[in-house]
């Protein structure tokens, strides 16, 4: 049978089994019953959600799947995404207006169950549930641009980010959690992309009221550089924060905060932080404090200082320059990858031309990228920039290749043909916001079919 004769039921079932994002939007669209049961007997967005497919699982309920189905065991599908302990896949499920939807006995079973995750531990929970002796494989899993860590043990499979989904919660059904029990949580774990950092940092910056504010900013004095490092992270990140921004009578305050403690922070892992929240911020003080910490030994400090000399566009001073030139030479690759950013789109001088094309030929493949990025999208039409892009072009990465054949596109040298050809197929998804991706295809157009 063809596969537009499937019922579109059954091609929901065997999208959402073999993981297939695309073809489950597409069965649905079709008309598929976003309740569909499958082979256990059980809808479908069970099986999402027992394999963490946070986006299948949100591709279902968004298209009606129901995430409060009592199911014959007692529990509901939302109830199961709170026991395996995914941050992402409970953002999946949680569906509209949970706290409106849900009566207390619902809303309390669901906090009880977060509760006593995080209170006994994923690896002691287990141990209880299955009778199996630990400690379970343990396996560091990306989530939604967080790590969380997913234990197996007796056969029971789950995600370590319960701090997560209760702060979550807690949060999704109203209740204001003390500042001091948020920080806490995210500070338990020694990760700074944990999944419970990440969750409080969120609910926090969804509190713009001055005691919650003055609350956090109050850990920047804390002894433990943990606490000061969420404080600093937490200022670093609150702004991309929609819907609610910083309070306006407080973006002046965090700012000058911000330069003082980058000014007096000793633990590396802190200032890098504090370095970040500027550079984001783009205060016109940042460039004093990064030629102040340029040389430090911390190597992370060294590469947030070497971005933060670029800030606000201004031309660059001979300070500046000197620095520059000095971290070139730099013995951390990521250090003199941020040197080359920090030329990208500036007049090359001879001395960073010189800079530009040396990095080029560095042993690291990163800092190459980053050279040839600069290179490529510079004014120079010699041919020795022209050759340092070449070479680039046969680089093992595709992104070189693609910023290699673009330079040589760019400056109509006679060796685009074929660095073209070496890039190979450009997926979509990929490239679809990269401009020079989008030379690529225009230039294949011109000489042929166009790519599929």
């Amino acid at each position: 049978m063809a596969a537009d004769q499937v019922p579109a039921d059954a091609r929901l079932v065997e999208a959402v089994r073999a993981r297939d994002e695309d073809a489950v939007w597409a069965a649905l669209g079709a008309g598929a019953d976003p309740d569909v049961r499958g082979g256990d007997g059980l809808p479908v967005l069970c099986a999402a959600v027992a394999g963490f497919d946070h986006a299948v699982a949100n591709a279902l309920v968004t298209m009606g799947a129901d995430p409060d189905l009592t199911l014959p065991d007692g529990t509901t599908p939302l109830l199961r995404a709170v026991d395996l302990g995914s941050y992402a896949v409970l953002g999946a499920v949680l569906g509209e207006d949970p706290a409106l939807r849900l009566g207390p006995a619902e809303r309390e079973r669901l906090l009880g169950l977060a509760r006593s995750w995080y209170a006994t531990g994923v690896q002691a929970e287990l141990r209880r549930r299955t009778g199996a002796e630990g400690p379970g494989e343990s396996l560091l899993i990306e989530e939604d641009f967080c790590q969380v860590e997913q234990v197996s043990l007796g056969g029971f499979t789950v995600r370590a980010g319960h701090g997560a989904v209760l702060t979550t919660l807690e949060w999704t059904f109203r209740i204001a959690t003390p500042v001091d029990e948020l920080v806490a949580r995210a500070v338990r774990q020694p990760d700074d992309r944990h999944v419970d950092g990440a969750a409080c940092q969120y609910v926090l910056a969804q509190r713009p009221d001055r005691a919650t504010w003055e609350a956090v900013m109050a850990y920047r004095r804390h002894p433990d550089p943990r606490h000061r490092r969420f404080t600093a992270s937490f200022l670093a990140t609150n702004r991309m924060v929609p819907p609610a921004p910083v309070p306006s009578f407080e973006e002046e305050k965090e700012d000058e905060l911000l330069v003082v403690w980058a000014a007096e922070e000793t633990d590396g892992e802190v200032l890098v932080e504090v370095l970040q929240a500027l550079l984001m911020r783009e205060h016109p003080g940042t460039r004093g404090l990064a030629l102040r910490h340029a040389d430090h030994p911390d190597r992370e400090v060294r590469t947030v200082a070497t971005h933060c000399l670029g800030v606000g566009g201004q031309p660059f001073s001979a300070e500046v320059t000197a620095c520059l030139l000095r971290l070139a030479r730099d013995g951390w690759p990521p250090v003199r990858s941020g040197v080359a950013w920090r030329l990208e789109n500036r007049p090359l001088t001879e001395e960073f031309r010189a800079v530009l094309l040396a990095l080029a030929g560095d042993e690291d493949a990163r800092v190459r990228l980053s050279a040839g990025c600069a290179l490529a999208e510079s004014d120079d039409r010699t041919g020795e920039v022209a050759d340092a892009l070449a070479a680039l072009s046969d680089e093992e990465d595709q992104r070189a290749r693609v910023v290699g054949a673009y330079g040589l596109v760019v400056r109509g040298d006679r060796r685009a043909a074929e660095a073209v050809d070496r890039v190979g197929g450009l997926p979509w998804h990929e490239y679809r916001y990269d401009h020079r991706a989008d030379v690529i295809w225009d230039w294949r157009t011109r000489q042929g079919p166009e790519e599929t």
